[in-house]
């Protein structure tokens, strides 16, 4: 069995990691810089840097700012935000990037993931997938969950997989900042219509949560942003709850 990784996530607004609720109500929780290199010395497998607003605000990734981050961490590192075509991904890229995460231009763009797949590798491509419980479905939601698409989830898991993605990285957006447990009924439904790893994230309020969506949401990874930011818990004392109930983790 894989290592399942431990993801910590810093949403960047104005220069600023934020936090919030369903995507509302940001609270400031750092520095990108520090932050991201804080969570390198700790242990976290991966980090993600989402630039929340560039989207909203017609503009480009910070890519000084994703420059700064990348000189210090010894980990992987997945940035998102503002990017709408390939181009935007090779600047990120150069800059320190590992892999791009696309969620509003893979939508509006049909050729997008297809071509960056083509131009990278599969391997550098994460589309994000933000969804809203409807009834018994989830509907796509772009434009940092401000605007509805008619996709349904699961089907768009499955259109970005055959498009080239190599990973998705997927948000229920009704439970995002509640730390009250990830959708677990919303991950597993993804992860079983893919073969490509699903990065869980949305609700993250403790190990018990990161161990469930890990085991009966069949996630290959845990993202979470409020419990670390805030030192409500550690990633090295996550990742040995998990070791210790027999998920397999990188100590």
């Amino acid at each position: 069995m894989l290592a399942r990784r431990i993801i910590p996530c810093l949403d960047v607004k104005e220069g600023r990691v934020v936090k919030g609720t369903s995507f509302r109500g940001l609270r400031d929780a750092g520095h990108p810089v520090e932050t991201g290199a804080k969570y390198s010395r700790e242990g976290a497998d991966e980090l993600v840097f989402l630039d929340i607003t560039a989207t909203l605000e017609s503009r480009e990734t910070m890519v000084d700012m994703v420059r700064r981050v990348a000189d210090r961490l010894s980990i992987p590192f997945t940035v998102g935000g503002g990017i709408r075509k390939t181009d935007d991904m090779a600047r990120l890229l150069a800059a320190g990037a590992d892999k791009v995460s696309i969620n509003t231009a893979a939508v509006r763009d049909d050729e997008l993931v297809s071509e960056a797949s083509r131009t990278f590798g599969s391997q550098c491509i994460v589309v994000a997938i933000d969804g809203l419980k409807q009834d018994d479905s989830w509907q796509v939601y772009v434009e940092s969950g401000n605007t509805p698409t008619d996709w349904d989830a699961v089907e768009w898991a499955r259109e970005v997989e055959r498009r080239g993605a190599g990973e998705i990285l997927l948000t229920s957006i009704d439970e995002d900042g509640q730390q009250t447990g990830y959708d677990i009924e919303f991950t597993a439904a993804v992860a079983d219509a893919v073969s490509i790893p699903v990065i869980a994230s949305g609700g993250a309020g403790g190990p018990q949560d990161m161990y469930r969506v890990l085991t009966d949401g069949r996630a290959d990874a845990a993202l979470a942003a409020s419990i670390f930011h805030y030192e409500t818990y550690s990633i090295e004392g996550v990742k040995h709850y998990l070791s210790e109930r027999g998920l397999p983790v990188r100590l």
